[in-house]
């Protein structure tokens, strides 16, 4: 009896064609399938290669320049390296160049994977171990300032509007994705397209601060407020009286300043005014933020992945944009210009939110001590 696990079989119990043919049978007399796999040895493509592009096209498509690219490869190599090092496995730094490029672009995975060497369905899985990498070292690229570094926030903010004790700008924007089919109508926004709610803190010099990236287009941003660690993180800054500056869609709080519907006084209209100046920082942040990288804005189209990873794509956005800003990486224009000062890019729009008369006498007290 012939055993089928042995050396005359393959793994289904067929024969092995190479014993029963002879082992010095050429490919022409075995089956057509094999002589194939033999005759047609997989060919890759080429793999895109950072040393041959100049610095001024490794910023246009990547949004970093070449010394920063290769500080972000360094901190995520550890984490891209396959288990088994196998020669068919993607280097790391071509991972990270595709999803530089994938961000930046705002392209289909398909174009962004052709451009890079690699599959659509490889592309897919690169994004998804990018992505995670970089989710281990957001509280290193997304911090909020410490109470040693109030003092020069709070200059930096007063230089702008001349409203003091300021240490953020806080706002909200929308990115659109493809929804949940079971949740549709959860992430349509008062536009009338489907998106998810991001709220964002800002410093006077754009770096973000804070982001929450979790709740749909159809929530308020007055409720995102209340459910993120803002409100306990102002409250452990109390006695430093420090505030945030919002728009009137937020509530107006004991650290949270909003502009005075309706001013009736000079020094209410300078207050406005001054608040409008300091404020406009979030605008100019969210601008430059989806003029970087494309996949934010609604140029490049609805993001077609589940919340959770649109959640992920938007936070590594913030946290490169931090990057860049560290490096003092220059934001430059398709043809090559330096983009300089990017305006917001879309309009302001936020429904009003209700004041308590008893959160604003701190408002009022601002007013008549610096604006009267």
């Amino acid at each position: 009896m012939v055993d089928p696990q042995g050396p005359d079989f393959l793994g289904d119990g067929t024969p092995n064609p190479d014993l029963l043919m002879g082992a010095d049978l050429c490919d022409t007399h075995r089956p057509l399938g094999l002589a194939r796999r033999r005759m047609n040895p997989r060919v890759y493509r080429p793999l895109v290669d950072l040393s041959t592009m100049e610095e001024r096209h490794i910023i246009l498509t990547y949004r970093l320049d070449r010394a920063t690219i290769h500080e972000l490869w360094a901190q995520l190599e550890p984490d891209l390296m396959s288990p088994i090092r196998q020669p068919t496995g993607i280097p790391p730094l071509v991972q990270v160049l595709s999803v530089l490029h994938f961000l930046a672009s705002g392209s289909f995975q398909t174009t962004v994977g052709i451009a890079s060497g690699m599959s659509q369905p490889m592309f897919s899985k690169v994004l998804s171990r990018v992505l995670s990498a970089l989710m281990k070292y957001v509280r290193s690229y997304i911090i909020f300032p410490e109470v040693g570094e109030l003092a020069t926030v709070k200059g930096d903010f007063y230089a702008l509007g001349h409203i003091p004790n300021v240490i953020g700008a806080i706002d909200g924007t929308h990115v659109a994705l493809v929804p949940p089919r079971d949740r549709e109508q959860v992430y349509r926004n008062r536009k009338s397209y489907h998106s998810m709610n991001i709220q964002v803190v800002c410093l006077a010099d754009q770096y973000i601060s804070h982001v929450n990236a979790k709740f749909p287009g159809s929530v308020h941003d007055a409720y995102i407020l209340r459910n993120s660690s803002i409100p306990y993180v102002m409250e452990q800054l109390e006695r430093h009286c420090v505030w945030l500056l919002g728009d009137s869609g937020y509530p107006n709080l004991l650290w949270l300043l909003t502009p005075v519907r309706n001013p009736r006084t000079r020094a209410e209209e300078r207050y406005n005014e001054a608040h409008g100046r300091t404020r406009r920082v979030i605008e100019r942040t969210f601008g430059l933020l989806k003029a970087r990288f494309r996949c934010l804005h609604m140029t490049g189209g609805s993001l077609m992945y589940s919340p959770k990873k649109v959640c992920h794509i938007i936070v590594a956005c913030c946290m490169l944009h931090n990057l860049a800003l560290r490096r003092q990486v220059p934001f430059l224009q398709e043809d090559g210009r330096d983009g300089g000062v990017v305006a917001a890019v879309e309009p302001v729009e936020s429904d009003e939110e209700e004041d308590d008369g008893a959160e604003t006498d701190n408002r009022d007290r601002i007013i008549e001590q610096y604006f009267q």
